[in-house]
């Protein structure tokens, strides 16, 4: 049975067939996060420092760390992202006690990781590229560690997911030339958008079935490309993530966090309310209000995404008796709660 190890200095966690879903946190990433680029860049790491706090609340088994900054006071990211990824990777592992995984396409930036990085990371990541599997592979057998291998080469990211599959294969190939085994190969058929491409997750469910059987390797995707574009995009990630599963995918790259309601949304609510006569308590708190009219919470918390992963767990008997579920599913009652649930709220006469 394959089983992939990757650990913290204090925590080991198990990608794996016979093993629950590994949520492998995304947060941790200034890609499209203008907010979070600039912080960074002003030596702010107090967004990473609540994103890896609330991700590992949520459930994460691991983190992704992506220190991909374009400075604008410095654009060359070979000199930048290598001393930020060190610094970013020595924060992380301060707070939280989960296996990392170091996500760079700067090659310097995945050693400075590596080096900084206790325990046994994952690397992410390896292309069929050949200058990619050149400098990646080596730096995979030094520090023996476990790394995502993404279905694309030299030739872009090909449509057909047959070539997809030789992609991958060749990697796993190649990697062995290493003393690399396929067990320390995490594969990432790369899930393309279903709204451009309805085929999307039929490929994805029958590449994965093929990595397992054929080559006996864990996967990994980016589970919100699955969604890009489309309206509701929880639903359609509630939905793809427990078929993946039932395929035989064993991690994803996600985000495990709901993000918490704004101000701006209760205050719109709170007019809706008022303009249907509905009087509420003075001292009604935001956290008791949008929870009792289905806003979600003020506060971040597991994400619906999570629910779904947890019920697939159970249900592919990898949550013996289902303890997680429950677990999961007996949150304690906020201080007040049922006192302010029980006012409610009266309309006028």
């Amino acid at each position: 049975m394959t089983r992939t190890i990757v650990e913290s200095q204090t925590k080991t966690a198990i990608i794996g067939f016979d093993q629950p879903f590994c949520v492998i946190g995304e947060r941790i990433n200034p890609t499209g996060r203008k907010k979070l680029a600039a912080e960074l860049e002003a030596g702010d790491f107090s967004t990473v420092e609540a994103d890896a706090v609330a991700q590992v609340a949520a459930g994460a088994t691991m983190l992704d760390v992506n220190a991909g900054v374009v400075y604008n006071s410095n654009p060359n990211p070979n000199e930048t992202e290598p001393p930020l990824m060190t610094r970013m990777i020595e924060l992380v592992q301060g707070l939280v006690d989960v296996p990392l995984c170091i996500d760079s396409s700067v090659p310097a930036a995945l050693e400075a990781g590596l080096q900084a990085c206790k325990g046994r990371p994952l690397l992410n990541s390896v292309t069929g590229e050949e200058e990619r599997l050149e400098f990646v592979l080596p730096l995979v057998k030094k520090y023996n560690v476990p790394v995502v291998a993404i279905s694309n080469d030299d030739t872009g990211i090909s449509e057909d997911p047959d070539v997809r599959f030789a992609v991958a294969k060749r990697i796993v190939q190649r990697a062995a030339d290493f003393g690399i085994p396929a067990h320390d190969i995490v594969v990432d058929p790369l899930v393309m958008p279903v709204g451009a491409m309805a085929t999307a997750g039929l490929q994805v469910f029958t590449l994965v079935r093929r990595l397992r059987e054929e080559l006996g390797v864990n996967t990994t995707c980016g589970a919100s490309n699955i969604s890009f574009g489309l309206p509701n995009r929880h639903g359609i990630n509630n939905a793809f993530l427990p078929m993946a599963i039932g395929a035989g995918m064993t991690s994803a790259i996600m985000n495990p966090v709901a993000l918490p309601v704004t101000q701006k949304a209760i205050a719109e609510k709170k007019a809706e309310i008022a303009a249907a006569g509905i009087v509420l308590p003075d001292d009604m708190e935001d956290e008791v209000f949008v929870q009792l009219f289905g806003l979600g919470s003020t506060k971040p918390r597991a994400g619906k995404e999570m629910e779904a992963i947890r019920a697939a767990n159970f249900l592919m008997n990898n949550d013996p008796s289902g303890g997680e579920w429950i677990r999961f599913n007996r949150a304690p009652v906020a201080e007040g709660e049922g006192r302010q649930r029980r006012a409610g709220g009266r309309r006028r006469g």
